[in-house]
């Protein structure tokens, strides 16, 4: 997908990056701050069940491209980000600039295990 059609990127996500903060008692609370609103395309790869603390989990893959944006360049800044759409929110792993071409940046994402 070294191109773009009119229409194909047609969902808008909110990345966001953890941060920590203190609750009032000064114990450590995990928060979330948005890096950017984006259109995106959000594709399934694979799914798979898997049993998590004696209780059955699944997770499903995604592949998630945006236009190509300098913060998502950095494939070890982005494996530190979660993507959240309607509700939804997805854990990403990797940042794939395709081609080289800075058009496209493909987001390699799970879903299902954890907030993020």
């Amino acid at each position: 997908m070294s191109s773009l059609r009119a229409g194909q990127l047609n969902r808008r996500i909110t990345v966001q990056q953890q941060n920590s903060a203190q609750d009032s008692y000064g114990a450590p609370v995990r928060t979330w701050t948005d890096v950017a609103t984006v259109w995106a395309d959000i594709q399934p790869l694979s799914g798979r069940e898997l049993e998590s603390a004696q209780r059955m989990a699944s997770e499903v893959s995604y592949q998630i491209t945006v236009r190509y944006q300098a913060p998502f360049t950095d494939t070890r800044a982005v494996a530190a980000y979660r993507a959240r759409y309607k509700g939804r929110v997805f854990n990403l792993h990797a940042a794939l600039n395709e081609d080289e071409a800075n058009v496209l940046i493909t987001l390699l994402a799970s879903e299902g295990l954890n907030d993020g």
